[in-house]
């Protein structure tokens, strides 16, 4: 003897309901106490003890199948009312549109855009790595042993990782250069913008900024090749054809031989205008990496050579953009990104130019 119970119907019954107290309906007349279920229940012990199991199992399916159909259909009609309901109450909490409240780029953003480009032009890839190193990364490895005094040309922030190996906030983006020597094998032609600190703090000098490295490492890297490269950047970054340069002998414990490179320049209402003139500005460092430093990368030097340069793209930025006043670049006034920030939608890549 089997139920006399038509699931399908059942089902159907269900998937009609619109609201809650419909499904509510169902599930008395089925579930409920006076319900179908409960009363066939009751009269289980009236029957055989063969047909009291099989009658028992048909009723237990015929319960859970009606519970699911409900808890779906209560899921279905809660989905749709929250629909409507979000439908109806939708809030537009956008400003008016206003052309003073326009989002910029801000000029550090567009000079890392800029850098990126001209250096990608040349086919370098870019690298990234962590703010805080470890010792060996952004100093040792680079032929900055403890105690060196290369050291105290860098005031450095520590950091107490309660580790016994010391940690800094990295001095420069050469440590990124270094992981990559690490991690790979020549030839290596890389980019590293990025943040770097130092606890100085005055009016032409920031706690944190941002500097670009480039390194090549290669079988046949010159000092011809890296000046070349540098010449090429500076024209196509400042747009000037006839730019007016030099290359002076410094000292960096990383490369040897090492040198600066000047750019003329001359000084109209406190604005610099970069690539001719009588006075000469430092833009940047450069020079051959120090054998000393691909051996301390693994990098065989009777093979391979290379060179690196470094420059800081704050003063790239306030150069370009005729930029007077370095704290600007980190106050967070509007008025003054509104006046040296750029529109996503105005700027020209420079293959558009």
């Amino acid at each position: 003897m089997s139920l006399s119970v038509d699931t399908v119907d059942i089902k159907n019954k269900i998937e009609d309901c619109k609201t809650f107290q419909e499904v509510e309906s169902i599930r008395l007349d089925y579930l409920g106490k006076k319900g179908f279920i409960p009363l066939e229940m009751k009269l289980l012990g009236k029957l055989p003890i063969d047909q009291k199991k099989t009658r028992g199992q048909e009723l237990n399916t015929l319960k859970n199948f009606i519970e699911e159909n409900i808890n779906d259909q209560k899921s279905y009609i809660e989905n749709k009312e929250l629909e409507k309901k979000l439908k109806n109450e939708t809030v537009d909490v956008s400003l008016p549109h206003n052309e003073s409240l326009n989002g910029k780029i801000h000029p550090i953003s567009q000079t890392i855009f800029t850098i990126i480009e001209i250096f990608g032009s040349l086919n370098y890839s870019v690298e990234a790595g962590p703010d805080i190193e470890n010792d060996f990364n952004n100093f040792s490895a680079l032929n900055i042993p403890p105690h060196h005094p290369a050291r105290e040309m860098q005031d450095t922030f520590y950091v107490n990782n309660m580790n016994e190996e010391d940690s800094v906030l990295r001095t420069h983006t050469s440590p990124v250069q270094v992981r990559t020597m690490m991690s790979s094998k020549p030839p290596i032609k890389i980019i590293v913008p990025g943040r770097t600190y130092r606890s100085d703090s005055d009016s032409t000098h920031t706690p944190m900024f941002h500097q670009v490295e480039g390194l090549v490492v290669n079988k046949d890297a010159t000092m011809a090749d890296l000046k070349s490269t540098l010449i090429y950047f500076l024209k196509e970054f400042f747009e000037i054809d006839n730019l007016k340069y030099r290359f002076r002998p410094s000292y960096f414990p990383f490369t040897e031989p090492s040198a600066e490179m000047d750019v003329a320049y001359t000084k109209k209402n406190n604005v610099l205008k970069i690539g001719e003139g009588d006075d000469w500005l430092e833009i940047l460092g450069c020079g051959m990496v120090n054998p000393k430093v691909l051996e301390n990368c693994n990098i065989d030097s009777s093979i391979y050579q290379g060179f690196a340069f470094g420059m800081g793209i704050e003063r790239l930025s306030m150069l370009k953009y005729g930029i007077t006043d370095m704290r600007g670049l980190f106050d967070l006034n509007l008025k003054w990104l509104d006046h040296y920030g750029f529109s996503p939608l105005d700027l020209k890549t420079r293959s558009e130019v």
